[in-house]
C-alpha cells in the first residue's frame, strides 16, 4: 500500500493538494443499502470550517460536496464512493516567490530533498492541512455506518489551548455535543473557550500561534473490537491520528500521567453493573491489549502551534545555499483544534469501521431486512 491509503476492509484513497483544482477521498469497501446522501457528507465538511477568524484562517472556501458515485436512490450500492470539493479561493503568490526557501515547522525542505523539487510547494501542496477535507468526507461515510449498525457514537473536543484546560460536564455525549458546537473553540466547557479565544487572539495579534489538545470519546462499541498486535485498536488509531497534519502525540485513558501511579492505582477493577461487565474506572481508555473493553474508548491527541506565523525568523535559500529570513505571508490558522476536531472524530470512524467489517460485526450487504433486525 502507498501513503495515501487507510485501511484494510473499509478502505480510504485521499487524494488533492492544497492549491491544486480539488481535494478528496474515494471510500472502497462500505457495505451496500447504507442509507446516504450528500448533505450527510456535507454536514460533516461544515463542521470543519473556520467557526471563528480569531483561530482559523481568513481562507474562505465554500467547501461544496461532489458526490460522484457508490450512492443510487439514496443507499450506497457497494460500489467505491467518490467524493471531492473544488479549491477556490486560492492564492499561491507568496509561496511561488519563496519556493525555495523553507518555512520553519513545515515539511518543505524534506518534501523537496525527497521529490527533488518536483512537490507542490502551494500552500504546503499535499502537506497542507486542508487535505483533511478528504478525512472528514470519508469519516462522514463511516460515522453514519457505525451509527447505523452497532450504535456507536464519537465526539471529539477541543481540550487543551495553550494552559487553558477545559472541564467536561457529567453529561452524555448528544448534550456535550450541543455544548461542545455552541461556541467556536469546539470546547465543552463555556468559561474555558472563553479564555482559549483570548490566547488565540493575543498569539494572533503578536504574529505568533499556539498549541492545543483535542480529546475524542467513543461509546457504544463492543468489547473485543481489535486485532493485536500489529493492528491493535490503539496502533491503527495512533497511525490514523499521527496522519493528521500538525499531531505530534496521542495518548489513551491516563495516558503519561501512568507514569506516576502504582499498578493497585492504574488497574481498571471490574464490577457488574445492569447484567454488563464493566470496569470501575478508565485509565486504559477503553483498550486493553489492543481490544475494545466495552467501555468508553477515550484519547488525546496533541497539536503543535501552527508553524506558519507572521514573525521572522532564520531560514535557508536553497538556490544560493546561504541563511535567510523569512516572514511568512498568507492566511493561516492561530490554532489547530477548533478545526481538528471533526477532523478527530473522522480519522477515528475511518478506523473502527475498518476494524468493525474485519470482526464481522457489519455485513457486506444491510438492506431493510438489516434495519429491520437491529429494532
Amino acid at each position: 500500500m502507498t501513503g495515501s491509503i487507510l485501511g484494510e476492509r473499509f478502505v480510504v484513497v485521499s487524494f488533492g493538494e492544497s492549491h491544486g483544482p480539488a481535494i478528496g477521498a474515494v471510500v472502497d469497501g462500505c457495505p451496500a443499502g447504507l442509507p446516504l446522501a450528500r448533505e450527510d457528507i456535507q454536514r460533516e465538511v461544515d463542521l470543519r470550517k473556520p467557526a471563528d477568524p480569531t483561530a482559523s484562517t481568513a481562507r474562505a472556501e465554500r467547501d461544496e460536496v461532489k458526490l460522484l458515485s457508490g450512492v443510487y436512490r439514496g443507499y450506497t450500492t457497494g460500489a467505491p464512493i467518490a467524493m471531492l470539493v473544488e479549491n477556490r479561493d486560492v492564492d499561491s503568490s507568496w509561496y511561488l516567490a519563496n519556493a525555495m526557501k523553507p518555512r520553519p515547522g513545515h515539511a518543505d525542505y524534506p518534501a523537496w530533498v525527497k521529490y527533488r523539487g518536483f512537490n507542490d510547494p502551494r500552500g504546503g501542496g499535499r502537506f497542507s492541512g486542508r487535505i483533511t477535507v478528504g478525512f472528514v468526507m470519508a469519516g462522514a461515510v463511516a460515522k453514519k455506518l457505525l451509527s447505523y449498525t452497532l450504535g456507536a457514537e464519537i465526539l471529539a473536543y477541543t481540550a487543551q489551548v495553550g494552559r487553558v484546560k477545559a472541564e467536561p460536564p457529567a453529561v452524555g455525549l448528544r448534550e456535550l455535543r450541543r455544548i461542545v458546537y455552541s461556541n467556536s473553540m469546539r470546547a465543552p466547557d463555556s468559561r474555558a473557550a472563553r479564555e482559549m479565544r483570548r490566547l488565540v487572539a493575543e498569539a494572533r495579534a503578536g504574529g505568533d500561534s499556539i498549541g492545543s489538545v483535542v480529546e475524542c470519546v467513543v461509546e457504544g462499541l463492543p468489547p473485543g473490537l481489535g486485532e493485536p498486535v500489529f493492528s491493535s485498536l490503539e496502533s491503527d488509531l495512533s497511525k490514523a491520528l499521527f496522519s493528521i497534519p500538525g499531531v505530534k502525540g496521542v495518548e489513551f485513558g491516563a495516558g503519561f500521567k501512568l507514569a506516576e501511579m502504582h499498578g493497585s492505582e492504574s488497574n481498571d477493577q471490574y464490577t457488574i453493573r445492569g447484567g454488563r461487565v464493566v470496569t470501575v474506572t478508565n485509565n486504559c481508555g477503553g483498550v486493553l491489549g489492543g481490544l475494545s473493553t466495552g467501555g468508553l474508548v477515550v484519547f488525546r491527541a496533541v497539536l503543535k502551534p501552527p508553524s506558519s506565523i507572521a514573525k521572522p525568523q532564520m531560514t535557508v535559500d536553497l538556490k544560493s545555499m546561504s541563511t535567510a529570513e523569512i516572514k511568512v505571508a498568507g492566511r493561516h490558522d492561530a490554532c489547530l483544534a477548533p478545526r481538528a476536531a471533526p477532523v478527530v472524530e473522522a480519522v477515528t470512524a475511518i478506523v473502527l469501521a475498518d476494524h468493525a467489517i474485519r470482526a464481522g460485526l457489519i455485513p457486506p450487504v444491510l438492506g431493510e431486512a438489516y434495519a429491520r433486525a437491529q429494532k
